[in-house]
């Protein structure tokens, strides 16, 4: 019997190191080409969050209810979530540039089908399968990054990443707040569906001449028995815990809920048993060993919570505790925007001379910022307009911008460019579930509570417990390697 082949990702590399090394015959990334691909990674961040402030709105329009009004945001979160590892691992075997344009050129009409859905159970199934092509699109921005650049140059393009994702999110809201009080052509909320539609065109033409194509080397088979189980896992928790609150607890979300556990402890003993054998799986546990990729990601968690939570939670506040319009509810996100952007784009000369240091002051500002939010709204909820916000988000803002785009360089910095669509869709498959599943936790605690203690007194229990995860961000962040590379 031969000796069983090990993985190549058991051990740890250093972003110098040969496995990690750029292969000279990969084709270099161009400033355009870089552009190309970050504004394909916006389309899907962009949807997370555009419709946070359009669901009034849908739900006069399409008589939606609650609980499909949740599905809307949720099956497109979980979709995403649950195929994103599948995406990054079919682009290492088919091609990273070819899975980019599959996925961008069914994200556009995925999109065009959300904005022309005649109906609330339309739109939802919509939703799902924009996530799905989403998943495709997004895990080859990063694996590209990851295999056509290399030093100074990768640290650039990963800090114009996280940028784009940070500020994006903020920037989905405020647009969806334009373009829904702008009702253009008489669309309505249907506008932010239907503008992904030439944003992803353009895409697709710049991608064509300007994104090398790149693979594995090595490509494996899909790990079958791994993706279905990892889809399990996440499906039994994210949608009961999504659907739950508001169809009342009916049983199929406690038995869900009983089936997480079970599904999750059989896709770690698959994972290992593929991995002993010899063969790739979907998640290789070794690469979940590097210090790195662990300690990154353990950071990653409670951020990505707390994050998705906070960005539901605001925009009910400002529309229906605050009596906002869209616009004015997207326009507080302004200075945040602006910060998130500044911070991250000032993060890598910061972490040359700081390192980790500059992840723990970055969680220790977005606490502080977070803090004079809820101080904001607690004293000056009567009255309180747009611009009353706008300190204490932009302090928020640019603590965050400070914390991600390095600990996003610190997780992928030992992944060997073999492993890099695996790599970058564990990485956005973590921040994207968690991400949802902070809109199922805190969404639903706020949502629970406004009626009972009211509105501010829920909003000031639901930010405590997101500075509570703040506070676990920055005591992780201590277990990250003292320099970045």
């Amino acid at each position: 019997m031969s000796e069983p082949r090990i993985a190549p990702v058991s051990v740890p590399t250093t972003p110098d190191s040969p496995s990690a090394r750029v292969p000279s015959s990969s084709p270099a990334l161009s400033p355009l080409g870089l552009a190309t691909v970050l504004l394909g990674a916006a389309l899907p961040f962009l949807d997370f969050f555009i419709v946070n402030v359009a669901l009034p709105t849908i739900d006069h329009d399409l008589d939606a209810g609650p609980a499909l009004l949740e599905m809307v945001v949720g099956g497109y979160g979980v979709a995403y979530a649950v195929l994103l590892v599948l995406g990054g691992r079919l682009g290492d075997m088919a091609g990273r540039r070819r899975l980019f344009l599959w996925g961008t050129a069914a994200f556009g009409v995925t999109s065009v089908a959300c904005g022309l859905a005649p109906d609330a159970w339309t739109l939802v199934a919509a939703r799902i399968a924009q996530g799905a092509t989403a998943a495709l699109m997004l895990p080859q921005v990063l694996a590209t990054i990851q295999a056509t650049t290399r030093g100074e140059q990768r640290t650039r393009a990963l800090s114009w990443y996280s940028g784009t994702a940070g500020v994006v999110s903020a920037v989905g809201q405020v647009l969806g707040g334009v373009l829904v009080s702008v009702d253009v052509l008489g669309t309505g909320w249907r506008s932010i569906f239907l503008i992904n539609a030439p944003i992803a065109a353009v895409a697709l033409l710049l991608a064509v001449r300007s994104v090398p194509e790149t693979r594995s080397e090595n490509p494996t088979r899909v790990d079958g028995r791994g993706t279905v189980l990892l889809s399990l896992t996440l499906v039994s928790l994210l949608i009961p815990l999504t659907e739950g609150r508001s169809t009342g607890w009916p049983l199929w979300s406690w038995l869900l809920l009983a089936t997480f556990p079970v599904a999750a402890v059989a896709f770690v003993l698959v994972e290992r048993r593929e991995e002993r054998a010899g063969r790739t799986p979907l998640v290789p546990p070794s690469l979940l060993r590097v210090p790195s990729v662990r300690d990154g990601l353990a950071v990653i968690v409670p951020f990505s919570i707390g994050w998705g939570g906070f960005m539901f939670v605001l925009a009910v506040a400002l529309q229906e505790g605050l009596r906002l319009g869209p616009l004015a509810a997207g326009a507080a996100l302004v200075p945040m925007c602006a910060t998130f952007l500044i911070g991250s784009l000032a993060g890598p000369r910061l972490a040359s001379r700081f390192g980790r240091r500059l992840v723990t002051a970055g969680a220790v500002v977005q606490g502080l910022g977070l803090l004079t939010v809820g101080a904001t709204f607690w004293f000056g909820w009567d009255g309180l307009g747009a611009l009353g916000l706008a300190p204490g988000l932009a302090v928020q803002g640019l603590g965050q911008g400070l914390l991600m785009p390095i600990t996003m360089r610190l997780v992928l910095s030992e992944v060997p460019v073999a492993q890099a669509g695996v790599g970058g869709g564990v990485l956005v498959t973590t921040q994207q579930a968690f991400m949802a599943l902070g809109v199922a936790t805190l969404g639903s605690l706020f949502l629970s509570l406004a009626p009972g203690v009211g509105m501010r007194e829920g909003l000031a229990i639901t930010l405590g417990v997101q500075l509570v995860l703040v506070v676990i961000t920055a005591g992780l962040s201590l277990r990250l390697p003292r320099t970045v590379a």
